[in-house]
């Protein structure tokens, strides 16, 4: 209970155990440990304020904000610690930064858009509706050598401050229906694992490489934040790319600790967290609404952040984020994170199936299959959660669960022995779509053609490849195969045209994409006389975002080729026709190396028969065997008629079967085997009969 304004208030709140999902690694240059700290994070809301909002730790003291009345309250603990203060957000001590906005861009080597292809209307496919299914971001923070010395070069420290920030992220972004699970945290304690410097490019270039081909490999995960006691050159205080959630190579940002309180870095983390899914910034022009009035800090994906600072979205942020979800970013976020110990050890009531439960269904507890007191299933109930468990019981194996968003995605189907639908799976990088038009990459489907679209509306479509040729040889900011190292415009070498800036012909007057998007139009004539006119995009946006105007990581650049680091490569380097002569030419090859096979033939290597799909979806249709019983037994029965009617008509059948020779019969003289009516009952034992028959001398 607090005081305010001469008010009581009081705070409901719930432990948030999902916070840190086990093994929860804190890594240092000395230690690897697997931690257990009591948990001590919450959310919550103030009693009898609809609307409120709370996010605390109680870890040294309280901590954390409450926004009430549309308005936002620090709670923080005083330096003596035996008392706490409670005042205005905007009284917060902030950096003034941005999110690098501004007309000079500079982008690191490679740091290219990887997702954002529009899918056709035509896909025979049924796609799930991304947006109201709960996504899950497995999410692991680093701390720079500079945050650590920042904090007292005390490992608990910043653990704690870290952990803290995670606490309000995920409370951000719980009103857009995904959850913020913090999977790991690592401390460079004895010296950067990669070059953090006070040039903001060239570190996200460095610390994404890093992640790539060091923490990815060792941890995986979803996204990757750093979060850096350096203090960035100019204005900029965060940087991520765009619609590069789930990549190897661009799913992360670095953010700069600029200030006392966790919660500044919290909302810059969220805010480069937010270009990660593909949200833009909240520029006036855009006419974003936002329920925050800029005096009260205004929206998360403002391009810049003062104080008060923001804590929700815009309606911008939410259509960015739906038609993102709709292109199939985000195809790591569909399955849940494995549960098996929470940070800060069991607890039935929490919501989470542990070890030793059958069931939790939470605190306030409405599920009719559980007992909430015990964790335990009732009587005749086989579970209790899950998209495959239905009044209490499993759904039958092939049930689908989990409906293909697009035509690189595959569906998922339930497996009759477990409740949760299996992890979302796609299509290989380099499997033909679209036809053969394009080529898959990270589940979704890249072409140029699509590009256009996106760029200057319907109608659009690429230019002749002279066009790439001709403006991509330019190394400048209107033709270019992105940057290099220092910063410079690369040329397009002619093999690697088609990976540079996209060029297009038709559609709209001006770009779509945006009001800070301009059209470069070049005019190149022809040796047999005239000219052709290609069309190009510059797009004034943040430091932080690299330029859509480039041709996708995964485009098509040629026959059996691929865009793959603004280079036309060869799809083999992906291991992607390996992968599929494994599957018997009843299959394809999914993003695990697995073949999903055809309805009728069976995994792991669709050479037999069985009930379609793979190892990771489960099977393609029921695998129940009673078709295959009746058929037995009606085969059976037909047999069993047929034995009868010889026993009782077989010299009638006789007479028949030497017709041909006579047709009337004088004399039959044979030595005849008979056996037992009941005894000629199989198709065998009728073949033995008439084998016999055969053997004998008939005189007619």
């Amino acid at each position: 209970r607090f005081d305010h304004q001469t008010k009581h208030l009081h705070l409901i709140l719930i432990r948030r155990t999902v916070l840190l999902e086990i093994p929860y690694t804190v890594m240092t240059d000395r230690i690897l440990s697997i931690c257990c700290t009591i948990h001590c994070y919450y959310h919550g809301e103030v009693e009898g304020h609809s609307g409120s909002e709370v996010s605390l730790s109680t870890c040294t003291g309280l901590r954390g904000l409450i926004s009430l009345e549309h308005k936002v309250y620090i709670l923080e603990p005083t330096e003596e610690g035996n008392t706490h203060r409670l005042y205005r957000g905007e009284h917060l001590k902030l950096t003034q930064g941005t999110c690098g906005h501004g007309h000079n861009i500079s982008y690191p080597t490679q740091m290219t858009n990887t997702t954002g292809a529009v899918f056709s209307s035509h896909s025979r496919r049924h796609k799930r509706d991304a947006h109201s299914s709960t996504k899950h971001v497995e999410l692991i923070i680093v701390a720079d050598n500079r945050e650590y010395q920042k904090q007292g070069k005390d490992v608990e420290k910043v653990k704690q401050r870290l952990a803290e920030i995670a606490n309000y992220v995920d409370k951000f972004y719980r009103s857009l229906n995904i959850r913020v699970a913090l999977v790991g945290l690592e401390v460079w304690s004895d010296g950067d694992k990669c070059s953090i410097t006070q040039d903001p490019f060239t570190s996200l270039h460095e610390f994404l490489d890093w992640r790539k081909l060091k923490l990815l490999p060792q941890r995986p995960h979803d996204n990757a934040q750093l979060i850096s006691g350096v203090y960035f050159q100019g204005t900029t205080i965060g940087m991520a790319p765009i619609m590069s959630m789930c990549t190897a190579e661009q799913s992360g940002g670095i953010v700069m600790d600029h200030s006392d309180n966790p919660l500044g870095a919290a909302v810059t983390l969220a805010h480069e967290l937010g270009h990660n899914f593909g949200m833009n910034h909240d520029t006036p022009e855009r006419g974003c609404g936002c329920r925050a009035t800029v005096d009260r800090g205004g929206c998360i994906m403002t391009p810049s952040t003062g104080y008060p600072f923001p804590t929700v979205f815009s309606t911008c942020s939410k259509k960015d984020l739906a038609a993102s979800l709709e292109k199939g970013v985000g195809m790591c976020l569909f399955n849940m994170p494995e549960v098996k110990v929470l940070y800060g050890g069991q607890k039935c009531g929490n919501g989470y199936v542990e070890e030793g439960e059958q069931c939790d269904c939470g605190d306030e507890c409405l599920n009719p299959c559980c007992n909430a007191s015990t964790c335990t299933l009732k009587q005749e109930a086989v579970c209790a959660h899950g998209q495959c468990c239905e009044d209490c019981q499993l759904k039958p194996a092939g049930t689908p669960c989990r409906e293909s968003s697009n035509s690189c995605d595959l569906p998922e189907f339930c497996t009759g022995a477990d409740p949760h639908c299996p992890a979302n799976v796609y299509l290989h990088d380099g499997n033909a779509c679209q036809g053969v038009d394009g080529h898959c990459y990270n589940g979704i489907c890249q072409t140029h053609e699509q590009q256009c679209i996106t760029l200057w509306g319907q109608g659009a479509k690429p230019a002749p490849g002279i066009c790439f040729e001709r403006v991509n040889s330019a190394g400048d900011p209107y033709g270019n195969c992105g940057k290099d190292a220092k910063g410079s415009f690369a040329k397009c070498e002619a093999r690697d045209a088609k990976c540079g800036k996209m060029q297009c012909q038709g559609g709209a007057n001006r770009p779509v994409i945006g009001t800070n998007a301009v059209s470069i139009e070049t005019n190149i004539p022809l040796q047999e006389g005239g000219r052709i006119l290609c069309r190009g995009t510059h797009v004034y946006l943040g430091d932080d975002m690299p330029d859509p105007g480039l041709v996708l990581t995964g485009t098509k650049c040629g026959e059996n080729m691929m865009c793959i680091n603004r280079q036309c490569q060869n799809i083999s380097v992906l291991g992607v026709h390996d992968c599929s002569a494994k599957c018997s030419g009843h299959g394809v090859c999914n993003n695990n190396m697995n073949c999903h096979c055809e309805s009728l033939w069976a995994p792991p290597f669709c050479d037999k028969a069985g009930f379609g799909g793979s190892m990771d979806s489960g099977p393609m249709r029921p695998t129940d065997s009673s078709g295959v019983t009746v058929g037995i037994l009606v085969a059976f029965l037909c047999l069993l008629c047929v034995g009868i009617i010889v026993c009782i008509k077989r010299k009638t059948l006789l007479s028949l079967f030497f017709n041909h020779k006579n047709n009337t019969i004088e004399k039959l003289s044979f030595h005849m085997i008979v056996l037992p009516c009941e005894q000629a009952t199989t198709l065998s034992q009728l073949k033995n009969i008439f084998s016999k028959i055969s053997s004998k001398n008939f005189r007619i």
